[in-house]
């Protein structure tokens, strides 16, 4: 059966397959929204980009459940820096995530043009804050977070919301936005009317040209203008979860791991080939450019994910605070528990996205919007 340390990096690996799961599924539901005053001209075309995702964005936020669930049971620790530290910022997410069903709610309550301008707008405002500060969570995860624990691993935390705004912390959220707004535009294009289409196409490729400059300028940035954290000294094979039981050294690169396995370097060509086949295939018949896109938002978290690795959280007041995978786990008996129930629920998960996907397969016209709810 597995050991202590093989556990933890498979859980590692699993967070990081959920927070793909949550952004591409997610965030084409999100792109979808925070375009739809620009994608949609008119209220025929506003209502085919919401049906194009009004079907199934509730089981697409499995994917956020999901990941929340596994960071509170598999890494207790992250869970509870991240929630109590970044409180603000996760309820602001939260309100977004809620403001989303009253909008889809609500919008067809009232037929007058002001009603459903108001929610439009709301809809657009859950789509790019939730996508800008999920970015800018991962920039701040690669400058540190305000925390430190004592010596009875009691965790304090010295900043506040507006302290997360940071110019790289900035620029990572709108990696983020662009990614998503290209990722929720290759979706319009695949699957609602032509006429629609054919403008969605032109967003993507626009935003994920945007998209590869900024991946570009955050590498390069990350490189060269932000120290790395790197374990200094040996990690005790199958060590109890005690942040302070090891040292860490400030100043070396975010790159190392990429220098020393060079397979890693899959995972930012994924990210860039995906974004070209955006540009290469969006519009044209068939799924290859929103399956492009889904690679590129594979190939960004990957990237991230990678390098920060075996960091889970730095922290910039006491590096040696600093969460890794080898100190915020559960127990090894919690974390094989939970192998074995994800090893059975998850492909039923799979199984069940995709049948729902193929039986909404095809397009939403602007016929079928006109006829089905008599807007002639």
């Amino acid at each position: 059966m597995f050991d202590y340390d093989t556990l933890r990096i498979i859980w590692w690996a699993l967070i990081g397959v959920l927070l793909i799961g949550f952004a591409i599924m997610d965030g084409f539901d999100f792109g979808v929204a925070a375009l739809l005053r620009v994608l949609g001209k008119d209220e025929h075309q506003r209502t085919v980009l919401l049906e194009t995702i009004e079907p199934t964005w509730e089981g697409n936020q499995v994917w956020f459940i999901l990941g929340g669930g596994a960071v509170f049971a598999a890494w207790p620790l992250l869970y509870a820096a991240s929630f109590s530290g970044l409180y603000v910022a996760m309820f602001v997410l939260l309100v977004a995530f809620i403001i989303r069903p009253v909008g889809f709610n609500f919008r067809e309550k009232m037929p007058d043009p002001r009603w459903k301008a108001v929610w439009d707008y709301c809809l657009i405002a859950s789509g790019v804050i939730v996508m800008l500060v999920c970015g800018v969570a991962f920039g701040n995860l690669f400058l540190g977070l305000p925390f430190r624990y004592d010596g009875d691993l009691r965790m304090s935390w010295e900043g506040g919301f507006f302290g997360l705004f940071r110019p790289f912390a900035l620029l990572s959220g709108l990696i983020s936005l662009s990614m998503l707004l290209a990722h929720g535009a290759s979706w319009a294009a695949m699957k609602a009317d032509h006429v629609i289409a054919e403008r969605a196409a032109k967003i993507a490729r626009i935003a994920s040209l945007v998209y590869l400059v900024l991946f570009v300028l955050a590498g390069v940035w990350l490189a060269y203008g932000i120290p790395g954290y790197a374990i200094s000294g040996p990690v005790a094979a199958g060590g109890l979860s005690n942040p302070l039981a090891k040292q860490v050294a400030v100043g070396a690169s975010w790159f190392t791991g990429y220098m020393t396995h060079p397979a890693f370097w899959a995972a930012p060509v994924l990210a860039f080939a995906g974004a070209l086949g955006v540009q290469l295939y969006v519009g044209r018949r068939g799924f290859g450019g929103f399956f492009s896109s889904c690679l590129a938002v594979a190939g960004t978290i990957l990237s991230a994910g990678l390098a920060l690795f075996p960091f889970l959280m730095p922290s910039s007041l006491d590096p040696a605070s600093s969460l890794t995978v080898w100190d915020a786990s559960s127990s090894r008996g919690t974390l094989l528990i939970m192998l074995g129930v994800t090893v059975v629920f998850i492909p039923i998960i799979l199984l069940y996205t995709g049948w729902v996907y193929r039986v909404m397969r095809g397009r939403v016209t602007l016929e079928h919007v006109r006829k089905s709810h008599n807007m002639y």
